[in-house]
């Protein structure tokens, strides 16, 4: 049984403290955000799990994923770029000749344990030994539904780049990653692999890993935006609503496809979680031009229904006017060939923006309403 001790990793240390901390955005020994962040006591949030949870935070049936090999790689996505989902926040991002892996989860629990935590719904659409070429693994923070230690060491040194904000490269060494395959980069900075340029953008987020939360905040959170001399793909990471997103789309977009941070919301963390309306007027404020949601129908992170993140997305998109596709799991699909969307997940009870709105504070003027994404009615 794998113990929580080495899963839990290890906070940057050395040189590299020495790095991050010359960060603008590390202060008094931890990375901010920048904008108010409300904190939750966790006997409210136990409580809240106890009394308001959802009857249907996980399915009852199998889910229909699409099981992939390594073969279905072996021909280029015809326009250039393609994206596969494998659950969660898991994907596998073919652009302009280069094959990225972004925040690989194949454990079977979101946890430092084996045997306790969040786990998965379905199993992993493609197996890691099946996976084609990678390029670069590339991860947004190191929260265990994105850094995930048993998929890490499995990949090892076979991957020839690990592309992470500042500090996570600390935990990727202590589990056997060899340094020079670790680029470290904070907001804005840029890594090429050719002619294909990885940029770390902004998020309102945290970090940590440890079970105690004596790490909180020692490394940077970020999204990614993947720029390649003929497409656009944003990534956003796990993030609250922020003006940051506008100087994104501004200095890197339009984006033929965003990966916006959908599901596990809650007012309590509406300063650090998006919520589906957000992450629409998010995926407008980046100049996207086909929304995927992410971060949901894989693990009961929250105390929604497993279906409601998606459901939300649908009604907003359709008031606002946005593009959307939700691939099933294992589903891979080009932008400019989106094929029709088939509703995969079944018709359960789920609340509507209205009765469980999700606003993050402090956010001042921005170039929306949020009325806008708001039902007042099923």
């Amino acid at each position: 049984m794998m113990s929580a001790g080495r899963s839990t990793g290890s906070p940057p240390s050395g040189e590299r403290l020495a790095r991050i901390q010359e960060s603008p955005h590390y202060r008094d020994g931890r990375f901010v955000n920048g904008l108010e962040r409300h904190d939750w006591s966790y006997l409210k949030l136990t409580y809240k799990f106890m009394t308001s949870s959802s009857k249907y935070r996980s399915p009852q049936d199998s889910l229909p994923i699409l099981t992939r090999s390594r073969t279905d790689y072996d021909t280029a996505p015809e326009s250039g770029v393609r994206v596969t989902w494998l659950g969660h926040s898991t994907l596998l991002v073919e652009l302009d000749g280069k094959t990225l892996l972004v925040d690989p989860v194949w454990g079977d629990r979101a946890s430092p344990f084996t045997w306790a935590g969040p786990k998965r719904f379905h199993p992993p659409p493609l197996a890691l030994d099946e996976l084609p070429h990678i390029d670069a693994v590339v991860i947004s923070h190191d929260h265990y539904d994105h850094l995930d230690y048993p998929t890490i060491i499995a990949l090892g040194n076979k991957i020839p780049h690990y592309v992470v904000p500042l500090g996570v490269g600390s935990h990727l060494e202590a589990w056997g990653i060899a340094p020079e395959r670790i680029v470290e980069r904070d907001w804005w900075g840029e890594v090429l692999l050719d002619d294909v340029r990885l940029v770390a953008t902004p998020a309102r987020h945290f970090s940590g890993r440890s079970i105690v939360m004596a790490d909180q905040n020692k490394t940077l959170w970020s999204g990614w935006a993947f720029i390649g001399p003929m497409h656009r793909v944003y990534y956003s990471g796990d993030t609250a609503m922020s003006p940051d997103f506008e100087e994104i789309g501004n200095r890197l977009g339009p984006f033929d496809i965003t990966m916006i941070e959908t599901g596990a919301y809650n007012a309590m963390w509406a300063d650090v979680h998006l919520g589906p309306e957000q992450a629409l007027q998010a995926h407008l404020m980046v100049r996207g031009k086909l929304y995927m949601p992410v971060h949901w129908g894989t693990f009961d992170l929250a105390l929604h229904g497993w279906t409601e993140p998606v459901e939300r997305v649908l009604a907003a998109a359709k008031s606002l006017g946005i593009s959307v596709f939700v691939p099933r799991p294992g589903q891979r699909f080009e932008p400019q060939q989106v094929p029709e969307l088939v509703r995969w997940w079944p018709e359960i009870p789920w609340q509507t923006a209205a009765q469980a709105p999700i606003v993050s504070s402090g956010l001042g003027e921005l170039p929306f309403d949020h009325t806008l994404a708001v039902e007042t009615q099923r």
